[in-house]
């Protein structure tokens, strides 16, 4: 029984270190192969509940909350906010969606890091990934941005404040929402607590530990060059300052056969309401399913 479109499950689930994880499920028929969805920095799976919707039924949904947002608890260690820890977090869906047959991942930002660093590592059963708005490299000027607010925002003391704080944040990237659009938008970013109050729902020691690192700057062309025959989409916010055009360009160069879709008046990065968002993950989720399955190994260039 998979339930009315749109209703998901949450569950809960215990990683490694014993942290108490959750991710929604979106069920669907047994037969609908699984698409995983991975937000980004210091964001939850409230970012998909426009998108979810919209594939369960011909797909099944699996939308996590990485360590440290949303339902899934805090980590006392900040170090441990990181990619080697959220793949461990993460195996068990991958391994859960391998099993039920062929799967894909849509990762935003962060969560695109992740599904190109999984899809490297593990490609057996992937049949594509969908980066939206991030490749291999980062430009600098959308890292200093995102260093300068990540877990910067004091709590606030009612929604109107959390609203404000939301567009504060995230105009530039996202110009012409309406007022309802920012409530709406400002109940993804916040999470009530006791008599009322609000916290952002993304531990605020997150950006402390992006800031506190000395690593360097994120280099992933080798894992890109082991994808060359994995269906990729790469989606570009048609105002990003982290996924530039020439990062593009050498995404291209690489793999020709990536997919491609700048989204207008979007910045870093696209919500995945926008018509033309929608339309290519359609058309791409129904392509990589439909081909026949990759290679399962792939071998960078020497």
């Amino acid at each position: 029984m998979t339930g009315m479109p749109g209703s998901y499950e949450s569950r809960f689930y215990a990683a490694a270190d014993g942290l108490r994880l959750h991710a929604r499920v979106y069920e669907a028929p047994a037969a609908a192969p699984t698409v995983l969805c991975l937000h980004g920095l210091m964001r939850n799976a409230r970012d998909f509940e426009d998108l979810a919707p919209r594939l369960q039924g011909r797909h099944r949904v699996v939308v996590p909350d990485l360590r440290g947002r949303g339902l899934s608890d805090r980590d006392p260690t900040p170090a441990n906010y990181q990619p080697a820890v959220y793949l461990r977090d993460l195996a068990p869906l991958f391994a859960e969606a391998a099993r039920r047959g062929r799967y894909a991942i849509i990762g935003t930002s962060l969560g695109g890091i992740l599904a190109m660093l999984h899809a490297a590592a593990r490609p057996e059963g992937l049949a594509g990934i969908v980066l939206n708005d991030i490749g291999p490299a980062l430009d600098p000027a959308g890292v200093e941005r995102i260093r300068g607010y990540a877990g910067r925002s004091p709590p606030p003391q009612d929604w109107i404040e959390a609203t404000a704080q939301t567009r504060a944040t995230y105009e530039p990237a996202w110009p012409g929402l309406s007022a309802a659009r920012w409530e709406a938008l400002a109940k993804r970013a916040y999470s009530e607590g006791p008599a009322g109050s609000l916290r952002p729902a993304a531990d605020p020691a997150i950006g402390a530990a992006m800031r506190a690192s000395s690593a360097a700057p994120l280099d992933l062309w080798t894992q890109w060059q082991m994808l060359v025959d994995l269906p990729v989409l790469a989606l570009r916010g048609e105002l990003s300052d982290l996924l530039s055009p020439a990062i593009l360009e050498r995404m291209l160069a690489l793999k020709g056969d990536l997919e491609t879709q700048v989204v207008a008046d979007r910045g870093h990065v696209p919500l995945l309401d926008e018509p033309e968002s929608l339309h290519a993950i359609d058309r791409f989720l129904g392509r990589a399913f439909s081909a026949p399955s990759p290679p399962t190994c792939a071998t960078a260039p020497a």
